[in-house]
């Protein structure tokens, strides 16, 4: 049995243990009470039981340790059957709040598969065993009690639904996060790829030409322009490595406005032709599948950019039924393989971009990458709107 903090037992199995507790002392009150013979079991039981309440409220609520919790509701349904059938209770006011007490138990602390079984003991118990004046407490007993139990499903199935959101959002975190670090990778392999090692290039071209200034004046300032092309080429690259690490904005939802601006500044940024297409004016989606068509669209820019050496681009969107179709094709050296694979091919042989699979899968959508060695490659990707 694992308990829990004592500082953290809530206010309201305190209150459940303090009714308790009154109502034990009410019944033993009754009992000491009465102008009429009592049966002295009953009264010793009333004791027991208040002795029993006074412990449960200093321990801060059996319902803290699950065992005796149990243990708790049953004593509590077997002292409501005994009193109300032996003790001495005119008008059967402290049954029936006992029975409400043990009914409003069930609801807090218990399932409903409990609740049942406590309703159809004391149900079946008042059957077997009647008196005459027990038929107030009957029909109490009867709805009051089929009341708790769909009140305590109903709570059991909104549990079960909260647990599942819990489980939901601790999966959607998990993604998150792990997305999280794959755009980090992503960042540092690009930067690493393509600015640093720029730099490095830089940096040698630098010292040789310290080197030439001291014995070849020509062949220095050769050097000097080889370095100014190497220069102009690294702001072009970290121009569009700084553009790639901007958002896309997202507050509006028209993907080909969005992607036709995006093939206008990858042709800007590289000086590599981009011919746009689509065979819609405007093409509006939800702002969440736009960000990701526009990220989908980004990075297969990217890695033209990166790997293909491509002297040409096209890119083309359209909708094809109630999808989003997209293309990009180029005539660059293309992918370390031939041939034509789908998404699930690529994930099985483990070959082709990492984030764009990852995210095609994530929206539910379908990829064809067809790769043609030395003459290019070719992307299709098919989304849900």
């Amino acid at each position: 049995m694992k308990e829990q903090d004592p500082g953290s037992v809530p206010l309201w199995r305190v209150g459940l243990s303090a009714a308790r507790l009154l109502l034990g002392l009410l019944c033993l009150a009754a009992q000491i009470s009465s102008p009429q013979p009592v049966v002295k079991a009953v009264s010793l039981l009333a004791l027991v039981y208040a002795i029993h309440a006074a412990f449960g409220l200093l321990m801060g609520g059996y319902q803290r340790i699950t065992g005796l919790a149990l243990l708790s509701l049953f004593l509590d349904a077997v002292f409501f059957l005994v009193f109300a059938r032996w003790g001495h209770d005119p008008g059967l006011w402290l049954s029936s709040a006992f029975f409400l007490f043990l009914m409003l138990e069930g609801i807090l602390e218990h399932g409903p598969s409990d609740l049942l079984i406590v309703w159809g003991g004391s149900t079946l118990f008042l059957a077997i065993a009647p008196w005459p004046e027990a038929a107030p407490l009957r029909r109490l007993v009867l709805f009051g009690g089929a009341l708790a139990t769909a009140v305590a499903y109903e709570k059991g199935r909104l549990e079960q639904r909260l647990e599942q959101l819990r489980q939901e959002a601790e999966r959607q975190r998990a993604e998150a996060e792990k997305a999280r670090l794959e755009e980090r990778q992503r960042i540092a392999g690009d930067f690493h790829d393509g600015p640093l090692q720029e730099f490095i290039g830089m940096q040698i071209q630098l010292d040789i030409l310290r080197r030439l200034l001291e014995r070849d004046r020509q062949a220095a300032l050769e050097e000097l322009r080889r370095l100014q092309e190497l220069a102009r080429r690294q702001v072009t690259e970290l121009r569009s490595f700084l553009r790639g690490m901007r958002p896309q904005p997202v507050e509006g939802t028209d993907v080909v406005a969005f992607a036709r601006r995006l093939a206008e500044d990858f042709q800007k940024d590289t000086g590599i032709p981009v011919r746009f297409s689509s065979s819609e004016v405007s093409l509006h989606t939800s702002p969440e599948l736009c960000q990701e068509i526009m990220l989908i669209l980004r990075e297969a820019l990217k890695n033209i950019q990166k790997h293909s050496h491509a002297g040409r681009v096209s890119v083309s969107i359209r909708r094809a039924g109630k999808d989003v179709e997209l293309s990009v094709d180029d005539n660059g050296a293309g992918f370390g393989f031939s041939g034509t694979f789908t998404l699930e091919e690529l994930e099985l042989l483990e070959l082709g971009p990492q984030s764009i699979k990852r995210r095609v899968r994530s929206l539910g959508g379908e990829l064809v990458l067809e790769s043609r060695p030395g003459q290019g490659s070719g992307l299709r990707i098919r989304i849900p709107a």
